[in-house]
């Protein structure tokens, strides 16, 4: 029996660096880029370990689940934590991260979550870099959820680690992610003897084995087909331009949220401000005395296809996630959505106006 994805030549090394050089240029960084052979969690937590221990003092901005996973991590490498968290309708914001470097001078590593899938909101890196960078801090960056539907720019935030992953925005696999380091970051690896070595989470080890060695042998067999698809997503990425991909997130965004607000029933945005709203994804308050994961389970009733999702949980009683990200991020989604959840408010009784919800739609 053949099959395409089977049987392929051995990926050789001077094809995976070019794979990791072209997902450096759709970062615009000059920075290592390091392609890790497993999902984002693995770089996330990686990158943490090598950088973080015990003579750590970390400033842990939390505006959704994954924040709190970093603080998590942090702790237990001995690094203490100073957690800034925020209502998850909104977002942090630059005078926040200053006023904590205010009240604790000492803080040296800053994590941040760019774009929370989970919660709909987008945190202002730039800002937050210039307040990192004036006070000689770390940056770490979770950019899974961000990089292709808005823009990551590592070097011109003076992000330090940034990670990224070709799941959600990208269009690609999950079974490959990256992240870009800087030399502050390397060198911060080097100095810390708590930094994973001869480990899967290791980054240290794919610098000495791969990095130093000019990228002329792999330091162990890649995942082939995950490797190649990451290669076909950023290349379409690439034929179609950055700017038209991020553009398409943007306008499905827009579109959910004025369509939603024009649906009726009480169905209204999570994140209030449209600034602070990502554009990977739209979250929605579930009407009151309704509840959001019962609104979901009709809705796919109804259309099995549309990228509906309940919150997790806690949030699954009160938060409606409309993925529009990747290949969904078009008109079709978001009115394919919108009539499955015209269709389970109306079953719950609640008054709605769908070809008010399309027409605002179209007009977003």
């Amino acid at each position: 029996m053949t099959h395409l994805l089977l049987d392929l030549p051995p990926l050789g090394a001077a094809h995976f660096a070019s794979i990791e050089d072209r997902v450096a240029r759709l970062l615009g960084t000059r920075q290592d880029v390091v392609i890790m052979q497993g999902e984002a969690l693995l770089p996330l937590e990686g990158a943490i370990r090598a950088t973080a221990g015990p003579g750590t003092t970390a400033l842990n901005v939390i505006t959704g689940p994954y924040g709190r996973t970093f603080g998590d991590w942090l702790r237990d490498c001995g690094a203490t934590v100073i957690d800034l968290t925020v209502p998850f309708h909104t977002a942090v914001t630059a005078a926040q991260v200053r006023d904590a470097f205010t009240e604790h001078p000492e803080i040296d590593f800053v994590s941040l979550v760019h774009a929370e899938a989970a919660t709909g909101n987008t945190n202002p890196v730039a800002a937050i870099g210039e307040v990192a960078r004036a006070h000689g801090a770390l940056f770490y960056l979770d950019a899974v959820a961000s990089i292709g539907a808005e823009p990551v720019l590592p070097d011109a935030w003076g992000v330090d680690l940034c990670v990224i992953g070709a799941q959600k925005a990208m269009g690609g696999p999950a079974g490959v992610s990256a992240v870009s380091v800087s030399e502050r970051a390397w060198a911060r690896m080097a100095a810390n003897p708590r930094a994973p070595r001869r480990s899967y989470l290791s980054l240290l080890d794919w610098k000495e084995r791969w990095i130093d060695g000019g990228r002329t042998a792999l330091p162990h067999a890649p995942a082939q087909l995950e490797m190649l698809a990451l290669e076909a997503c950023v290349e379409r990425i690439e034929v179609a331009g950055p700017e038209t991909v991020m553009a398409r997130h943007a306008s499905a965004a827009a579109a959910t949220r004025a369509g939603a607000l024009a649906l009726g029933g009480g169905l209204e945005p999570y994140v209030r401000d449209p600034a602070e709203a990502a554009p990977v994804a739209t979250t929605l308050r579930a009407p009151g005395g309704t509840v959001a994961s019962e609104l979901v389970a009709r809705a796919l009733a109804a259309d099995p296809a549309a990228p509906l999702a309940a919150g997790g949980g806690a949030l699954a009683g009160e938060m409606i996630r409309v993925n529009h990200y990747g290949p969904a991020s078009n008109p079709g989604t978001v009115r394919a959505c919108l009539t499955a959840l015209s269709t389970a408010m109306s079953d719950a009784d609640l008054t709605v106006n769908l070809p008010a919800a399309l027409e605002a739609a179209e007009k977003a």
